[in-house]
């Protein structure tokens, strides 16, 4: 038994711990890191401060992430916030009968600073990696974790290198990572090329790699489920459905349930249902053998956020499916492109990969496998300019949700005739 203080790192495979400052996120077995929080808090007591605090704390700015610091990072140090999350829980009737559910709700992470969830998990992992004393940090990207990165490492005052695969990246991501004034490497290769090269980086040079391997990212975006839980007053969903790539979300709710039960802030466990693009399905292949083999695939779908062929956090996730009774989805580019613009039409809006939870949800719901009573809460994980080339070239194209722009001549008759047109 270890007499570290919690919270510390632990290795998910061997079991060797090191303390909570420790640069390592890999442990020399091969295997993955955890963190291992302080099991002894009163629920009531943490309730009691959660909600406290979501109504005003200049302490740390207001985050809807270190609202919930005792069960992150706690301790004396610099707190790298914007702030991020207190993002929107969504009811939209339109999205809802879309799905055939008559109780759903979106949890809107795209409201985060940098446009998408990642914001949560680089909150923690770049405060760790100050109080550490990194001195740079790196990631691999498909766009939304450089967008992240850059930001906060520009907020802390260190360099930071991001690693992404040329030609694959959404120009809105890009522009981000170039504008916040991280050094970007375009890499001759896929995400899964990047990952190892900034692995690789991490070991010899030194840098503190912040991708969701990093197990105090995990931490943060816990507090997408804890937030949500809050917004319900604690109440459960029946279903959390969530888009899968590097599994890090997947993974981290896993995470996020299992405490909140251990502590006693919520008194059932909701299911957690991971949806991929068919493209890009290695976890899906997965689940389908009864995670009894691990797959990786050449990726490729139009919801780059998740265009992932060798998940990071596949062992991880797996405990979360497992553990919760969960689900793995696979939905085709098409059905993620009509789920996306049925979210867009109703005032929202998503990137691609956002979508896929939704779709993934209607999938489900039509194979009976998500029944129509339940109550649901599906993730969008990233803003709608992420990707506006995606929404530009599917609204160009011919289909029933298709919304082109109209050019006309300068007449009010023609104003006249596009308005008859639309009615």
């Amino acid at each position: 038994m270890t007499t570290r203080p919690a919270p510390y790192v632990r290795c998910a495979v061997c079991g060797e711990t090191w303390p909570r400052l420790s640069p390592r996120v890999e442990c020399p077995c091969g295997g993955l890191l955890e963190v291992v929080q302080d099991p002894r808090h009163s629920a009531r007591t943490l309730r009691a401060r959660f909600d406290r605090r979501r109504s005003g704390d200049p302490s740390v700015e207001g985050s809807g992430v270190w609202r919930f610091r005792e069960l992150l990072l706690p301790g004396r140090g610099p707190v790298v916030t914007h702030p991020e999350g207190n993002t929107t829980l969504y009811r939209r009737d339109t999205v809802a009968r879309w799905v055939g559910l008559e109780d759903l709700a979106l949890k809107h992470e795209g409201e985060n600073p940098t446009g998408s969830f990642k914001d949560r998990g680089m909150t923690v992992a770049v405060t760790q990696a100050v109080r550490a004393g990194a001195t740079a940090v790196a990631c691999a990207s498909t766009g939304n974790t450089s967008a992240s990165l850059a930001a906060y490492a520009a907020q802390a005052g260190r360099p930071a290198l991001v690693f992404v695969p040329a030609g694959k990246v959404a120009a809105g991501k890009l522009a981000q990572a170039l504008a916040y004034g991280a050094r970007t490497l375009l890499v001759r290769g896929d995400f899964d090329t990047c990952l190892r090269l900034v692995r690789e980086t991490a070991e010899t040079l030194g840098v503190a790699l912040l991708n969701s391997i990093n197990p105090w990212r995990l931490e943060g975006q816990k507090t997408i489920v804890w937030e949500m839980l809050q917004q319900r007053g604690w109440d459960p969903p029946d279903w959390i459905v969530v888009p899968a790539g590097a599994l890090g979300n997947t993974s981290a709710f896993g995470k996020a349930l299992r405490e909140a039960k251990q502590l006693g802030l919520i008194r059932r466990v909701p299911r957690v249902a991971s949806i991929q693009a068919r493209g890009a399905n290695p976890f899906y292949r997965s689940f389908r053998t009864g995670f009894r083999k691990r797959f990786r695939v050449q990726a490729e779908t139009v919801a780059t956020a998740i265009r992932i062929g060798d998940p990071a956090s596949h062992d991880r996730a797996v405990r979360t499916i497992r553990e919760t009774r969960g689900l793995v989805e696979a939905v085709s580019d098409a059905q993620i492109l009509e789920a996306k613009a049925v979210v867009d039409g109703s005032g929202i809006g998503c990137e691609p990969a956002s979508a896929a939870a939704v779709a993934g949800t209607r999938q489900l719901v039509r194979k009976g496998l998500i029944k129509k009573g339940h109550s649901v809460v599906a993730v969008l994980t990233g803003n709608l300019l992420k990707d506006p080339d995606a929404v530009m070239g599917f609204h160009a194209r011919k289909g029933r949700w298709r919304n082109p722009p109209v050019e006309i001549e300068p007449r009010l008759s023609d104003v006249e005739r596009v308005l008859k047109r639309r009615r």
